[in-house]
């Protein structure tokens, strides 16, 4: 499969969580093949933000996670992602932040050290940016949890 309709529905996705989002990023899901690796990584992560309860979006996430570990580090060029180290701290970003909500502290904790482990790897500015203070404060939200028990 080709990159352009993955891509079309992740632009209708990155608007906001809607029907017409989550249905073309399940179609796109449905004609992947195995294989497809990279692009079932991508569709997974933005599968995750489209769901309704926390526990398929953990499944989701947890999803994007293992195609992840499929892929080689140019993967990901087609939507814009050079290296696809620099694609793991927003996974782990997001499975950690699920995990925090379902009460597993020490498996959001362990994500948040796996997500430190690449976020070196993002640019300073923008998306980088905006992904270390997501580990930052989801950082602060473990710790917190952690001395309120």
């Amino acid at each position: 499969m080709n990159w352009e309709p993955v891509l079309e529905a992740v632009g209708q996705a990155v608007n906001g969580r809607s029907e017409t989002a989550k249905a073309a990023l399940e179609k796109c899901w449905d004609e992947m093949v195995e294989q497809d690796h990279a692009q079932r990584c991508v569709l997974a992560h933005y599968l995750a933000d489209q769901q309704e309860d926390l526990e398929s979006e953990t499944r989701w996430d947890e999803q994007a996670l293992t195609e992840f570990a499929h892929l080689r580090d140019d993967d990901l060029a087609a939507i814009g992602v050079s290296s696809t180290a620099g694609f793991a701290p927003s996974l782990h970003l997001n499975l950690g932040d699920d995990y925090l909500r379902a009460g597993r502290i020490q498996d959001a904790k362990d994500q948040v050290a796996r997500a430190q482990q690449s976020v070196a790897l993002l640019p300073e500015q923008g998306y980088g940016a905006m992904i270390r203070d997501g580990v930052r404060r989801l950082q602060a939200r473990v710790e917190a949890t952690k001395a309120e028990r």
